[in-house]
């Protein structure tokens, strides 16, 4: 509205003009060079201002013809541009589909047609690693880092192609040139902070971790920070002991439920005669997670104690968590130090029902010291061989009798401790039970055979009625082809039709025939 209302203004003071001009002739007289040129004002502004256009349209044409080369050459230029764009496109969507063809020849196409534009590097390394050039790769991922914009996605690229040849060296040194941008890509700190980890340079995988404090979340920045303290604090027990102690009780500040932390910080504040701050650790890390290292550390609070006084402690800690297994085998195993054998069983009797491998192993310890009866050892042995396992220090399949805080696969804070394989569960048997054999399969004896007396849930029972008919159980590995392999049994050209078990439908005129049959 604003606009017509403008255009209306302007063509109303435009014919107001000339009106005005037409109300008021007058005469313009030119006199130049001996010629004279009389004419009315009207025809001298229309004369004036058809030589102004005269005058934009040749220096128009002008300009024209002096900026063609440049036109033709941004012309050329444009289309190349769109040309290189469309096979960029087709190249990553060929990588995409797995195209490898189409993807290699999108690919020197964007490199003829795009030199150096990103994607068409992208698409060239992507087209070579699909094709396994890896030195294709390569010199496409460092053509990457020579540019600002590309480098950390050079430095990626060279990253994964040194993991794939298994040149951890050249791996390293992409991921810490990686990290030394700002922001530093969170693969590239998680990269560095293994290889240090890995080569236990504690100190450079905390700047490492420091590093990457931005991109981690709170809870697990401490606890990773914890771990990598007690591991520090572990190297430096036999050098620095001050520096030591210093470091794990940072780590049970961020971490009090880390019981190598926990049990360190007890030893190095009982060795420097801070008994109440370590027993308030101890006490602490105990309620969180009950541990024997936990226990052990308690037990040996102050130097010089008497095996009874050591009993008196453990059985304090004991109390603060009730019905636990760690405090019932602390305080049976202090007990035994202390030949108390009988405050020794009632600690472990609520376990005996079930025990689990210390257990029993504990009480044939306890046999042997209190009887020396060799039978009840051997028993207790033997169920200790059949008991249910305890937990330990795993990581990654790997079971270690104490704790390190890098797995054996490299990953930081991986041991745990639990019952190694408890997470696999059974939910059905894998080998069917045959029933027990009725009165027709007992066979007689041949004459001079000796035959062993069957144990009696092996002999067939007599029953009033007749067994019923058990469901089969179907198997654990369903025999059937993959869809794309017939199997070598496979001998027809295509798989049988089963048999109907409903009759065709009829027409109606059939079913009416059926009436006079």
């Amino acid at each position: 509205m604003i606009r017509v209302v403008t255009f209306l203004l302007a063509a109303t003071v435009l014919a107001g003009g000339v009106v005005w001009f037409a109300d008021r002739p007058g005469d313009v007289a030119i006199t130049w060079m001996g010629y004279r040129v009389e004419t009315s004002v009207m025809v001298a502004a229309f004369a004036l201002l058809a030589l102004v256009v005269a005058l934009m349209l040749l220096w128009a044409i002008v300009r024209g013809i002096v900026r063609s080369p440049e036109q033709v050459s941004l012309f050329f230029r444009h289309r190349r541009a769109v040309k290189g764009y469309l096979a960029i496109t087709r190249g990553l969507i060929a990588v995409g589909t797995g195209d490898l063809r189409i993807a290699r020849k999108a690919a020197a196409d964007a490199a003829r047609l795009s030199p150096g534009d990103p994607l068409a590097l992208l698409l060239t390394a992507q087209s070579a690693q699909m094709a396994g050039d890896r030195a294709a790769a390569e010199q496409a991922f460092r053509a990457m880092t020579k540019r600002d914009d590309t480098k950390l996605l050079g430095l990626r690229g060279l990253y994964i192609e040194a993991q794939r040849r298994d040149d951890q060296q050249a791996a390293r040194q992409a991921a810490e040139e990686a990290g030394k941008v700002r922001p530093a890509p969170a693969w590239a700190g998680q990269a560095v902070l293994d290889y240090r980890c890995a080569a236990a340079d504690w100190a450079g995988a905390l700047d490492a971790l420091d590093h990457m404090k931005g991109a981690l979340e709170k809870a697990p920045y401490r606890r990773q920070r914890a771990v990598l303290l007690t591991a520090r604090a572990l190297a430096l027990q036999e050098i620095d002991r001050d520096a030591s102690r210093a470091a794990v009780l940072e780590a049970v500040k961020l971490a009090p439920d880390l019981v190598p932390a926990a049990a360190l910080a007890g030893r190095r504040l009982a060795e420097a005669g801070e008994q109440r701050k370590a027993r308030k650790i101890l006490e602490k890390a105990w309620t969180i997670n009950p541990h024997p290292d936990v226990a052990e550390a308690y037990a040996n609070l102050r130097f010089g104690d008497s095996a009874r006084e050591r009993l008196a402690r453990v059985q304090k800690l004991a109390g603060l968590m009730p019905g636990q297994l760690e405090g019932a085998l602390a305080v049976a195993h202090a007990a035994l130090d202390t030949r108390e054998f009988t405050a020794a069983r009632v600690a472990l009797a609520p376990y005996l029902s079930a025990p689990t491998r210390r257990v029993a192993t504990v009480m044939a310890e306890i046999e042997e010291a209190e009887h020396g009866d060799e039978g009840r050892v051997r028993e207790w042995m033997a169920r200790a061989m059949r008991a249910s396992g305890d937990p330990v220090w795993t990581a990654d399949g790997s079971v270690s009798d104490r704790w390190m805080p890098v797995s054996p696969n490299g990953r930081l804070d991986g041991f745990a401790w639990k019952v190694p394989l408890a997470e696999i569960g059974v939910t059905r048997p894998v080998i069917e039970m045959a029933p027990p054999p009725g009165p027709a399969d007992v066979s007689m004896p041949k004459p001079g055979q000796v035959t062993a007396p069957k144990p009696p849930s092996a002999r067939p029972r007599k029953t009033a009625k007749p067994a019923a008919k058990t469901k089969p159980v179907e198997p654990v590995i369903p025999l059937v082809h993959a869809p794309d392999d017939p199997g070598p049994d496979s001998i027809l050209e295509s798989d049988p039709v089963p048999e109907p078990t409903t009759p065709p439908p009829q027409a109606p005129w059939q079913r009416f025939m059926q009436l006079f049959r």
